[in-house]
């Protein structure tokens, strides 16, 4: 055994639980007590042993085939991105000692670039830590500035929840992204802290979580509900920044000729004229 964390097993033991054995087949007779299916059943769909399945649930196998993982995600039913990530769990990886996170920087073109787009424009790091945000952001909404986190905005501010009306949606593809983010650097100060404070303070977060979905980052629609313009349809994009630790710039744009591009400028001129009312 080792004092690691047992990523690979908490993993499939996560989303066995999630996986009803009439979606993998199996006729569900008598009293089930546990949820979703049991060791043995994996392990009997996957092609192993129930033994060595057990060993890689407790951590005490550590390194499968590939071969083995790619059953286990075809009997757990995992996507392509689920298994992607299912993969890497089960890569070996040199043990590194956590060290103080050195504060981030945006490039200085990036930074110039956010600062003169006529769009909400934000840069962000993989734990969804703000570094950098232009005035239309911060008028969209105020947890959209730089130093603010923005998982922490979403799951434990009222006012930043009630400008997303698809929260539940919106909750569960921000944690997803997140876990995709994060990977295997479980051991990283940054991830302690922030996962630990949100397990504490949002059970929803701490649910989500415990699921171990996992979503590549990509582009998606949003829906804010504004206190001054209202309803408010943009689509997000996330784009990588070459040179950096795993930054994102990312626009929120709306569709041309929109009801929503006109509210999204009338707030523009409100960001550049703060002392303005929006009538």
């Amino acid at each position: 055994m080792t004092d690691e964390p047992n990523l690979l097993g908490d993993y499939v033991r996560a989303r066995r639980e999630l996986v009803t054995p009439e979606a993998a087949g199996i006729p569900a007779v008598g009293i089930r007590r546990v949820p979703g299916l049991r060791r043995e059943e994996v392990a009997m769909l996957a092609g192993i042993s129930a033994d060595y399945y057990l060993r890689l649930e407790q951590g005490r196998d550590r390194n499968p085939s590939v071969q083995v993982l790619e059953a286990l995600a075809r009997v757990l039913r995992l996507d392509d991105d689920a298994t992607a990530y299912l993969l890497r769990l089960g890569a070996t990886r040199p043990r590194r000692r956590p060290d103080r996170r050195r504060p981030e920087t945006v490039p200085a073109g990036i930074a110039q670039l956010v600062s003169t787009l006529p769009l909400p424009a934000l840069v962000e790091d993989r734990y969804f830590d703000i570094l950098a945000a232009n005035p239309l952001a911060t008028a969209l909404s105020p947890r959209l500035a730089a130093g603010v986190n923005r998982l922490w905005g979403l799951f434990c501010d009222p006012a930043d929840r009630a400008l997303h009306p698809d929260w539940e949606e919106t909750t569960e593809g921000a944690v997803a992204v997140f876990r995709q983010s994060i990977g295997t650097d479980t051991d990283d100060p940054r991830f302690v802290e922030l996962v630990g404070g949100l397990c504490l303070e949002s059970p929803r977060f701490s649910r989500l979580w415990a699921r171990h979905d996992v979503q590549v980052c990509e582009g998606a629609p949003m829906r804010f509900a504004h206190p001054q313009v209202g309803d408010l349809r943009l689509n997000a994009e996330k784009l990588h920044i070459g040179g950096t630790a795993g930054q994102m710039l990312v626009l929120l744009h709306p569709d041309p000729g929109t009801d929503s591009a006109d509210k999204l400028a009338l707030l523009a001129s409100v960001a550049r004229t703060p002392a303005a009312a929006v009538s």
